[in-house]
């Protein structure tokens, strides 16, 4: 497991981060983080694919900082 961080940038309100920890939730990510003040997503993950299609399953597209 890795550790990968994800911006958000069209992350713009507590509706858009609930969105997105429960498209997480649902593909299986736990002890994952969703912050609306820094538009990121940092999540424990075997790869990155996985959770950018669970993020893209929310309506965003995100972009793999690390």
């Amino acid at each position: 497991m890795a550790q990968f961080v994800f911006s958000v940038p069209d992350m713009s309100c507590g509706h858009c981060k609930m969105r997105i920890t429960k498209a997480l939730e649902e593909a299986g990510f736990s002890g994952f983080e969703v912050s609306l003040e820094t538009k990121t997503v940092t999540v424990e993950a075997a790869d990155s694919e996985a959770v950018l299609a669970a993020i893209g399953e929310a309506g965003y597209d995100a972009v793999l900082k690390q």
